[in-house]
């Protein structure tokens, strides 16, 4: 993997991916946990807002197309999905929370 491709990148390619039944992205969300860039190799950990997320595979699949489309040909992305810590709305990022009509009140 080129030195170029930081987690910013990956952070901003994640961004493409909405979450359909909050509309919000996943990193806004709050659902990626962990970015590891090393050499080939990538590694997210995410998770989704419920472990019952009927959309979950979708989402997945979504996060592997928007990574192909940045990284290089030979780097191998591996995405996890992990339910520690369990997600909660206090995740989400404060414009996210706004634009969803959440205050900190509703994420504690």
């Amino acid at each position: 993997m080129t030195a170029a491709l930081d987690t910013e990148q990956i952070r901003a390619a994640l961004r493409k991916v909405v979450d359909p039944e909050v509309g919000a992205n996943i990193v806004d969300l709050g659902l990626v946990y962990r970015i590891e860039v090393d050499s080939s190799k990538l590694l997210i950990e995410m998770t989704m807002t419920s472990p019952a997320c009927p959309m979950g595979e979708m989402i997945v699949d979504d996060a592997y197309t928007e990574l192909e489309r940045i990284l290089p040909a030979d780097c191998q992305p591996e995405i996890r999905l992990v339910w520690e810590p369990p997600w909660a709305p206090s995740m989400m990022s404060e414009k996210c929370r706004l634009g969803l009509g959440w205050n900190e009140a509703d994420s504690a």
